[in-house]
């Protein structure tokens, strides 16, 4: 059983607690798969059942910890438990996930085609295996859900591998951006490696209880598959760890949806697919067809040596997975540095800082700011003047409390109170200069309130509308950022 590290650009795996570690109350599984079929079994082991003659089996592994996610929800939940009756309908199904959903599974070679470039499609070109049909002006889709639609077409085999870890995935999410979207790494004479972000979640109850929603930030993994989707070299799937926070979690009070519905944020150590050595045919025919070897479904594979693959082009892991991220997100054709490294670049290009604090990341589905980045962020004139005249960088409120109390760095913790002073729930928006100081600031529930205001009612004209922009949330955060650079230009220093 595999543990995956805090990195989560290609880290290695170390080893999993055991299932009877009181320590580890959450799910534990390994996972076994292979090109011609995937088998999992629940906490060790991993072998193969040969579905048709000629394919071949690979050999996989997975874990996945999901017990903090309980003990994170720390502002209600312990206390909402012992309140009522309605509280334990409401979080049962989350309580109750305590063991994989399916000890074992089996998959046939053809079931990974999806993740088949289409023809003809470049290096670091991102497609989509599964298209997003949601945004802004769509809406969202019903809360007050229980089972997903029948998967179709490439979303089957999306859906059949998250239904290992639980029976109810929904391969497209409530919210947008949905969907699986992938992108070439290597292309070699004869295999391709593919890099994918899933975005899905999953529904952990059932009636009579209320509707649970556990919606990892994102699914992210790449396979290598020669050319004919006959062979697989490797394969990995898992939900990224590298921030304190990466699940969102939402549930209802009751049976309709207009019930009052509680959110809350979680961490989970763990949550991956992975393969641990090539698929190896299940028989071996001579030129003539006869067969020279197989094995048993039962029995060990069979041994093979293969060739190096020598990749003739290649990307980065980090770039490809930033073409991703724009892809699902327009609004990150600017580039956010990390919260440090922001002000570090801000000070070297004596610029204004644009900073975004939240409880959820702003670039996956755990997000507290959906609204925000999926109207005014991704704006083009708002895109353009971030380019020209900010650094930009968004941060969560727990990593800037743990920066605040951290005694190696003192300017950091300086850096982080004076963000923390100027917070409100859920988001906050900043100016700041290359030393900390906020000159500008405004709350997310105070901007939605005023962009959904009449021009002639809004008192303060630091945030009036302007005639220049027919949405007035556009035009509403100009305003912001050219207060920002009113307030904050002079004070930089020559």
């Amino acid at each position: 059983l595999h543990h995956p590290v805090p990195g989560w650009i290609a880290p290695p795996a170390p080893q999993l607690p055991s299932a009877n570690n009181p320590n580890n109350p959450g799910l534990n599984w390994a996972w076994s798969w292979g090109e011609g079929v995937l088998c999992m079994y629940e906490r060790e082991g991993w072998g193969w059942e040969r579905e048709r003659e000629r394919e071949k089996p690979l050999s996989g592994r997975t874990g996945l910890q999901s017990g903090g996610c309980l003990s994170d929800m720390g502002r209600y939940l312990e206390s909402w438990l012992l309140l009522s009756q309605v509280s334990r309908l409401a979080l049962s199904g989350l309580r109750n996930w305590t063991t994989a959903a399916s000890p074992s599974a089996v998959f046939a070679a053809r079931h990974f085609r999806p993740f088949l470039p289409p023809r003809g499609q470049e290096l670091g070109q991102p497609w989509w295996i599964i298209p997003s049909e949601l945004s802004v002006f769509t809406g969202y889709l019903s809360n007050n859900r229980f089972y997903p639609p029948p998967p179709k077409g490439k979303e089957v085999i999306i859906h059949r591998l998250l239904s290992m870890f639980h029976p109810r995935p929904f391969v497209k999410t409530r919210f947008a951006p949905q969907g699986t979207v992938a992108c070439l790494t290597a292309i070699s004479d004869s295999y391709y490696t593919v890099m994918f972000r899933i975005h899905a979640e999953f529904q952990l109850s059932e009636p009579p209880d209320f509707p649970f929603w556990f919606s990892p930030g994102q699914f992210t993994g790449h396979i290598i598959l020669s050319k004919d989707a006959t062979h697989i070299r490797d394969f990995r799937l898992f939900v990224p760890n590298h921030r304190s926070l990466n699940v969102d979690m939402e549930w209802l009070y009751g049976a309709s949806e207009t019930s009052n519905m509680e959110v809350d944020i979680g961490y989970i150590p763990q949550m991956e697919l992975e393969a641990v050595g090539p698929s190896v045919p299940s028989v071996v025919l001579d030129e003539d067809g006869n067969l020279i070897d197989s094995h048993l479904p039962s029995g060990e594979p069979l041994q093979f040596v293969f060739e190096e693959i020598k990749w003739q082009q290649e990307l980065s892991w980090e770039e490809a997975a930033r073409r991703l991220e724009v892809t699902m997100y327009p609004f990150k054709k600017v580039t956010y540095l990390p919260f440090t490294e922001a002000f570090d670049r801000a000070k070297a290009e004596n610029k204004l800082l644009h900073s975004i604090l939240l409880w959820g990341a702003l670039d996956d589905q755990s997000c507290s700011g959906r609204t925000l980045r999926e109207t005014v962020l991704e704006s083009p004139p708002i895109l353009t003047l971030l380019n020209e005249s900010f650094i930009s960088t968004w941060s969560l409120v727990k990593e800037l409390e743990d920066l605040q109390n951290q005694q190696e760095n003192p300017l950091h913790r300086q850096l982080a109170g004076l963000h923390l002073e100027k917070y409100s729930f859920p988001v906050e928006m900043m100016i700041c200069l290359p030393n900390g100081t906020v000159v500008h600031h405004i709350n997310a529930n105070y901007f939605l309130d005023i962009t959904s205001m009449k021009p002639e009612d809004v008192e303060n004209n630091v945030f009036s509308f302007s005639s220049n922009f027919e949405d007035p949330s556009t035009a509403t955060y100009m305003q912001f950022l050219k207060e920002g650079l009113r307030r904050g230009l002079p004070l930089l220093q020559p």
